[in-house]
């Protein structure tokens, strides 16, 4: 173990100097939510993980210089900007091998463990943006015994996509005979047990906008926002939700780091023709800044929300 005055290096292993390891119950428990994540903050293992700071931090530690997880590299730059930053993880190959032992987690949900260590900063800004606020979604379900939040594969899969990478994938015809195909940045549901028992569950489809393509543009057959919330608004009005996914209901939710990018959005999604109580839309500022983020999604919520 090293001495109270000797720091680890944070994106070089030294497992020897780290001093002997073995893997507890918690520490699985940990690579569980990081491999549900992919990347995710210190800030919030320790928080979804019971036990204090410093025990949490010290074994995030552990696990990186015993090889069970990564620290991309693409996160240096934060630290040149400032040293006060949580610490990234993601899933290494170790602790894939451990979660298949343990949990019988199929590879197939792990399968990118090998390229966590080269992704770039723009990737890894993007799946934070996911991580963040799912994390923080989370945090407000265990406070919560009426409302359980379920991850993609925790739902029934959909029909002719078993065990496929990408389950949650599917087509939608534009008009103009434009076939536009559809990945949502994350599939989860959110069940609500009722006063009188009755259980009602409601898919989300998140998507993490990073400003990078217009809002709108002429030919449909270019990427935009535009296109994206036609594609979902088709899926509604065909019902794909319902014959492909297994989805009663389903709202789609759009974050985005910038307020006037979220207006403009929202603006886009009022001229909608149809459907347009289906998304949610907030900035980054709007979510972290509620009381709580479960309420922002809920489908009576009008907070962050242009469905009018």
């Amino acid at each position: 173990m090293p001495s109270p005055q000797q720091r680890l290096p944070r994106f070089t292993r030294d497992s020897e100097a780290a001093g002997s390891f073995q893997i507890t119950a918690r520490d699985i428990e940990i690579l569980r939510h990081v491999a549900e994540h992919r990347f995710i903050r210190s800030e919030w293992l320790v928080k979804l993980v019971e036990g204090s700071r410093q025990q949490l931090l010290r074994r995030l530690n552990l696990l990186y210089h015993h090889s069970y997880l990564e620290r991309p590299r693409a996160q240096l730059d934060y630290y040149h900007e400032s040293g006060s930053k949580s610490l990234v993880y993601g899933l290494a190959s170790r602790g894939a091998g451990r979660l298949r032992r343990d949990l019988n987690m199929p590879f197939e949900r792990m399968d990118w463990t090998t390229r966590n260590k080269g992704v770039g900063r723009l990737f890894l800004e993007h799946t934070l943006m996911v991580s963040d606020f799912l994390a923080a979604l989370e945090l407000d379900c265990h406070n919560r015994p009426d409302v359980r939040l379920l991850y993609a594969h925790e739902l029934p899969q959909p029909k002719g996509r078993e065990n496929h990478r990408e389950p949650f994938r599917w087509t939608v015809d534009l008009p103009g005979k434009r076939r536009v195909g559809v990945v949502p940045d994350k599939v989860f549901a959110l069940e609500v047990t009722h006063p009188d028992g009755r259980i009602e569950r409601t898919h989300y489809f998140l998507e993490a906008d990073q400003g990078t393509m217009p809002i709108e543009r002429r030919d449909l057959r270019q990427s935009c926002v535009l296109r994206k919330l036609k594609s979902y608004e088709g899926t509604y009005a065909i019902g794909i939700h319902r014959t492909r996914l297994g989805a009663e209901r389903f709202r789609v939710l759009i974050i985005t780091p910038q307020t006037t990018r979220a207006q403009n959005i929202r603006e886009a999604v009022a001229n909608l023709e149809k459907g347009r109580r289906l998304f949610f839309v907030f900035s980054d500022n709007d979510w972290r800044a509620c009381d709580g983020v479960l309420d922002l999604v809920t489908p009576h919520s009008q907070a962050g929300v242009n469905s009018r």
